[in-house]
């Protein structure tokens, strides 16, 4: 069949990720193959000393996505969308989405980029003797009950992102491994939560008398392949306003972006990694044994298949580079140039190659929020120079880049240095690698190792849980994931890998010197900064 056929015949999968800044649509044919894209610009609010999405802005959001998709794909082949052969839904991970028993929403949404639950990560990681990240729902959960807070007598259902769309699609309270791998513990020999973790946090708050148990209001866990229900009348009407969806399309588990993101860069066996660096950056290798010990710096989750995944996650990206960009947009336009924001991301990034090996001496925190590696709770951002330092547009451009990594670095370290995990292949994804050389570049200068990236890398998340789709409609009996994406959608990409430059290792040292040390600053910038 063409491409006109297939989707006409619903020979296709269609995968829809909530990312921090832009929601994506990706509707590929069954090998892989992008046949349309849709995309919705949002951006998170600071409201009440909580990072949140407002549900109006989630609804609207993934509808104006999914209509942008339908409309490409009339523009592109003259065709109404109706069939797909399966869909799947993916989120930011973590964070906390709660409902009552009439589906209503009975508090904000709370996003992983939330520190405020410091109290309860603590308390948790010292019951389970494992790490539980400020940004876990299990941490909203109990911060909201040692808060007191009065909506949680009335919890019915608590889920991620990608969870609470999926139930408004399907009517299921699903959630993929990798997903629930960011609300509680996992045991990855059952694919489900921990049952001793289950039964000591039911234990701990029984005194408090809500008449639920954790299980109660937790999604169920599922793995990729299995079936997680079908789009129902309802949801198509919530998903499609021209009302041409039609319901019944079997839906795959929902998942979060660290799932999709092994997904998309076939990294779901172990000794396979990767780094998806964006508005957050974060790595993660597949682990052939447990860690030797419990570190706070390190998140354990999982593949969508159910495999341990050692997860250095920094809150803080790209956020402020991205903010500068846009400045230097504002100057073009004042002097009268035309620049568009394509353009002026690969100039201004192209331009760092020309920088000094350890930045000119320049140090900059991205930290618009908390950062649990480096255990800071609160965000200000900085740029500090000295009197001696090398300050012009590359070595500028330069810091903004390195610092993108500095936090995850740490993380890194910790996982090859001290822990000596193993890695056979290590994969970058994401806007960060999107200007061909550089990114990908800086991160072989932080890991001291090769990365690729592959040609579909721009596609994201999005199309990593479009894959997951697929694989639930097209996957051979008792085929594994690992083997379907080896050997049945990556075996024809290309892609690139760049070995570390010994100048910029050493550079990139000198600057992680200087990170650790400038946090100082940083610490004192919270301390000050309160207006």
């Amino acid at each position: 069949m063409d491409k006109k056929e297939l989707i006409i015949n619903g020979k296709t999968a269609l995968g829809i990720e909530l990312g921090s800044t832009r929601i994506k649509g990706v509707l590929i044919d069954l090998q892989g193959n992008v046949l349309a894209v849709g995309i919705h610009d949002w951006e998170n609010s600071f409201i009440d000393n909580i990072w949140t999405y407002s549900l109006e802005e989630i609804h609207t959001g993934i509808r104006h996505c999914y209509s942008s998709l339908r409309e490409d794909v009339e523009k592109k082949y003259g065709v109404v969308l109706q069939n797909i052969g399966a869909i799947g839904v993916s989120a930011m991970m973590h964070g906390y989405m709660a409902l009552d028993k009439n589906g209503s929403q009975i508090a904000p949404f709370q996003t992983w980029r939330n520190t405020n639950t410091q109290k309860a990560a603590d308390e948790l990681t010292e019951l389970f003797d494992f790490n539980i990240p400020l940004r876990w729902s299990v941490a909203h959960l109990y911060q909201r009950i040692l808060d007191r807070e009065e909506h949680v007598e009335r919890l019915d259902y608590v889920s991620t992102l990608s969870g609470y769309i999926h139930w408004k699609l399907t009517g299921q309270r699903v959630i993929g491994v990798g997903d629930a791998a960011g609300m509680f513990p996992i045991d990855s020999d059952k694919n489900d939560y921990d049952e001793v973790m289950i039964s000591k946090f039911d234990a701990l708050v029984e005194p408090y008398g809500y008449s639920w148990k954790i299980r109660d209001i937790f999604p169920k866990v599922l793995v990729a392949g299995e079936n997680a229900g079908t789009l129902t009348e309802a949801g198509a009407e919530f998903l499609d306003e021209t009302g041409n969806l039609k319901a019944g399309i079997p839906m795959c588990p929902p998942e979060g972006d660290a799932g999709t993101g092994m997904t998309a860069t076939n990294s779901v066996a172990p000794r396979t990694g990767n780094v998806s660096a964006g508005t957050s950056t974060f790595a993660m290798i597949v682990l052939e044994k447990k860690l030797s010990k419990v570190y706070r710096e390190i998140d354990m989750v999982s593949t969508p298949t159910g495999f341990p995944v050692a997860m250095s996650h920094a809150n803080n990206g790209t956020s402020d580079l991205n903010a500068w960009v846009g400045l230097f947009g504002e100057f073009c336009e004042l002097m009268g140039v035309q620049a568009d924001t394509g353009t002026l991301f690969e100039k201004l990034y192209t331009q760092s190659l020309k920088g000094d090996n350890d930045c000119g001496g320049l140090l900059a925190y991205g930290y618009y929020s908390g950062e649990n590696i480096t255990m800071i709770n609160e965000g200000r951002l900085a740029f500090l120079r000295t009197a001696e330092s090398r300050f012009n547009l590359a070595n500028f451009m330069k810091v903004h880049l390195y610092t993108s990594l500095g936090a995850v670095k740490m993380g890194l370290d910790i996982l090859i240095e001290d822990e000596k995990v193993k890695v056979d292949r290590l994969m970058g994804h994401g806007g960060f690698f999107k200007t061909k050389g550089v990114g990908q570049r800086y991160l072989a200068a932080t890991v001291n190792a090769p990365v690729t990236v592959m040609d579909t890398a721009s596609e994201g998340g999005a199309w990593g849980i479009a894959l997951l789709a697929a694989f639930l409609i097209d996957r051979n009996p008792d085929e594994k994931l690992e083997d379907y994406l080896e050997t049945r959608i990556f075996t024809g990409l290309s892609g690139e890998t760049l070995m570390p430059h010994k100048e910029d290792v050493e550079g990139f040292n000198v600057f992680m010197e200087r990170y650790k040390a400038g946090l100082t600053i940083e610490k004192c910038a919270i301390d000050v900064m309160n207006w």
